[in-house]
C-alpha cells in the first residue's frame, strides 16, 4: 500500500468522523434541550445581581 493511498483513506475517514460530530452537536443543541433549559440559562446574569442587591440590602446600604 502506498502512502498516498493511506492519506487519502485517512481524510475519508476524518471527513466522516467531522460530519458524524457536526451532526451530535445539532442534535445536542436544537433537539435534546428545551426551551425550558434555555430560558433558565438566559437567567444566569441577573441571579448574581439579584443576590448582590439582597446582600447589600441586608446589610443597609441601600
Amino acid at each position: 500500500m502506498n502512502i498516498q493511498t493511506l492519506f487519502d483513506q485517512a481524510s475519508s475517514a476524518m471527513t466522516v468522523v467531522s460530519f458524524v460530530t457536526f451532526i451530535g452537536i445539532l442534535w445536542w443543541t436544537f433537539i435534546r434541550h428545551k426551551d425550558c433549559d434555555f430560558h433558565a440559562a438566559a437567567q444566569l446574569p441577573f441571579a448574581d445581581e439579584d443576590a448582590s442587591d439582597q446582600a447589600q440590602q441586608e446589610q443597609g446600604h441601600v
